[in-house]
C-alpha cells in the first residue's frame, strides 16, 4: 500500500487498521479527535485534536503534510445512534450526516492534493445504509448517513476514474467494538477482511459496495 491515511483511528476498526498495515511495514498516519494510550503505543505518526467535520483541523494536517503522497485515503470515522420514528432527534440525526457522510466528503476534498494516479479511496461504510438489505427500520439518522455515504463514493469513482484512482465503499461486518456494544466478530477479524478488499481493489472495480467478507452488498 505504502502511505495510508486513516481516520478515527484512536479505536475500534480504525485502531485495528493502524495496527495490522504498521506490522506488515505500511507508513500510516493517523487522525483522531484524541489518541489513546494503544494508538500511542504503535509509534506511528498521530494527529490529534482532528475532527472529520473540522475543514481547519483538516486543512493543517494537509499542510503539515507537505508533499507527502497517501497512497490509501481510509474515511473511518463515524458516529452510531438508534432514533425510532416515535422518537426522532433531528439534531441527532443531522450529526449522523455531518460525521457519516460529509466528513468522509471533506477529508477527501481536502487531502485529494496528496493523492495520486494509483492512489485508492476507502469509504467505510455500513450494510444499514443500503436500502435493498433493510429489513428492521429504525436506526433514522445512520441509515440515511450511511446511505448517503455510499452515493457520495459512487460519486467519487465517476470523479476520480480519469485519475487513476479508485474508490471501494466497505462494510466491515458487525464488529465488537464500543459503538456497538460489543456485538459481533473481532476487530481483528474485520481488518483482515477490509485490508484483503483494499488491497485487491482495482480501478474496473470502483465504486463497489463489498462486505468485508467480499461479498457484493446491494445498493
Amino acid at each position: 500500500m505504502g502511505t495510508v491515511l486513516i481516520t478515527g483511528a484512536n479505536r475500534g476498526i480504525g485502531l485495528e487498521l493502524s495496527r495490522q498495515l504498521t506490522e506488515r511495514g505500511e507508513t500510516v498516519i493517523a487522525l483522531c479527535r484524541k489518541a489513546s494510550t494503544e494508538l500511542e503505543a504503535l509509534g506511528i505518526q498521530v494527529f490529534e485534536k482532528v475532527d472529520v467535520t473540522d475543514r481547519a483541523a483538516l486543512q493543517a494536517v494537509s499542510e503539515a503534510l507537505g508533499d507527502t503522497r497517501i497512497d490509501v485515503l481510509i474515511n473511518n470515522a463515524g458516529i452510531f445512534t438508534n432514533e425510532t420514528f416515535r422518537d426522532l432527534d433531528f439534531d441527532q440525526i443531522r450529526q449522523n450526516f455531518e460525521v457519516n457522510a460529509l466528513g468522509a466528503l471533506l477529508v477527501t476534498s481536502v487531502m485529494q492534493s496528496h493523492l495520486g494516479r494509483g492512489s485508492k479511496i476507502i469509504l467505510i461504510t455500513s450494510r444499514m445504509g443500503s436500502i435493498g438489505d433493510n429489513g428492521s427500520g429504525s436506526y433514522y439518522g445512520y441509515r440515511m448517513a450511511k446511505a448517503a455515504l455510499n452515493m457520495a463514493g459512487v460519486n467519487l469513482a465517476h470523479d476520480f476514474g480519469s485519475k487513476g484512482i479508485a474508490v471501494a465503499i466497505l462494510h466491515p461486518g458487525l464488529v465488537a467494538t464500543r459503538m456497538t456494544g460489543d456485538h459481533g466478530i473481532p476487530t481483528t477479524e474485520s481488518a483482515e477482511g477490509l485490508i484483503a478488499r483494499i488491497d485487491e481493489l482495482r480501478l474496473e472495480d470502483s465504486g463497489g459496495f463489498w462486505h468485508a467478507n467480499g461479498e457484493r452488498l446491494p445498493w
